[in-house]
């Protein structure tokens, strides 16, 4: 196996990231640099990401973010094997920036260009930090996405379940807003719920003890909406119970969903490797705990990558950019972006979630 080392670039959402990763002839991985800025402060007067704002700064930034990717990890651009951008999907003002600074490196380099899927990505990062093969049972938290899929191989993924509604990661935030705990929701929520009696409020499971392994959180959210009301003018004893009685309803249906996900799979196509967990929500540690005993009970090994690689950044662009280098699988520069970009195409309808 050749040895590559590749610069990554994520620019989908509201982080800004230039990675470099490198994987040598043995096969030992090893991240160089991922430099990382959050554009939380900017976005968080207006309690969710601005689409606009969110691209301005991509553009304001990420030629520095490259130089300084760079020299974290001691090499110049004429010591990168390719150039690997997410091409969505995402935000698509965000997405172009990335995408056409990634173009340009390569034309300008004469270095291939990986055009990567920010959902493969995050399918792919347990690859970087851990030995596991395919295939294996994937539960992708990550923003406004909620699925379980079956990665199969390098670009071979089958969809099992997904939300019909909100996703989980969309849940906590709309959550957070309707308690004033502050944006990012995840982390907010997740502060308050450590504090809070979880037995407190009666809050729904929905779909729980379905055959099919699809989520739905709507239901979940409302009645979050109607319990705060009940006790209006909530103190911080109030949130902080609302919050733990939200996070343990969500941590049940998930548990719910995931052993559904996991009969799927034997079903649909055998036994898993390993149960991974990938994405920002997968940083949540209440979340985690569940589904590692989902995991031991059902037997498979449960990988959940650093918390660092949870959330969006250019490593896991720059590895999914390996992954694909080594089968072969480069892109031209008339690669257009996707704002919505399925895994599964074939699961994908109108109206479903990218």
């Amino acid at each position: 196996m050749l040895s590559l080392r590749v610069l990554g670039l994520e620019t989908t959402c509201d982080e800004t990231s230039a990675a470099i990763v490198e994987v040598s002839r043995d096969g030992t991985r090893r991240i160089l640099s991922n430099r990382i800025r959050s554009q939380i402060a900017e976005h968080a007067p207006f309690g969710g990401v601005v689409p606009e704002i969110a691209a301005r700064a991509h553009v304001e930034i990420l030629d520095r973010m490259i130089d300084d990717a760079l020299k974290e990890a001691g090499i110049t651009m004429t010591n990168l094997d390719g150039i690997a951008a997410a091409a969505g999907p995402g935000l698509i003002g965000g997405v172009l920036v990335g995408l056409t600074t990634g173009k340009a490196l390569a034309l300008a380099l004469g270095k291939p260009l990986v055009a990567v899927n920010h959902l493969e990505a995050h399918a792919l990062t347990p690859r970087l930090t851990e030995e596991v093969g395919f295939p294996y049972l994937l539960l992708l938290v990550s923003g406004g996405h909620t699925q379980l899929v079956a990665v199969e191989d390098i670009g071979k993924y089958r969809r099992i379940g997904t939300t019909i509604d909100d996703a989980i990661g969309e849940a906590f935030d709309k959550v957070a807003k309707m308690l004033s705990l502050g944006f990012p929701g995840g982390p907010a929520v997740e502060r308050a719920a450590e504090k809070g009696d979880a037995s407190r409020f009666a809050l729904p499971r929905p779909l729980l003890g379905r055959p099919e392994p699809n989520f739905s959180l709507s239901g979940l959210k409302t009645a979050v909406r109607l319990a705060a009301e009940a006790v209006q003018p909530l103190n911080e004893q109030d949130c902080a119970d609302l919050c733990a009685s939200f996070q343990a309803a969500i941590v049940d249906c998930i548990v719910d969903r995931t052993r559904m996900g996991i009969r799927a799979f034997r079903q649909q196509v055998g036994s898993p490797t390993a149960l991974v967990i990938a994405g920002g929500v997968g940083a949540n540690r209440a979340i985690r705990m569940a589904l590692q005993r989902v995991a031991m009970e059902a037997g498979l090994k449960c990988l959940v990558p650093p918390p660092a690689l949870c959330t969006d950044n250019g490593a896991m662009i720059a590895w999914a950019g390996i992954e694909r280098l080594r089968r072969g699988m480069t892109d031209g520069l008339d690669f257009a972006a996707r704002p919505r970009w399925p895994l599964d195409e074939a699961a994908a309808k109108p109206g479903a979630r990218a």
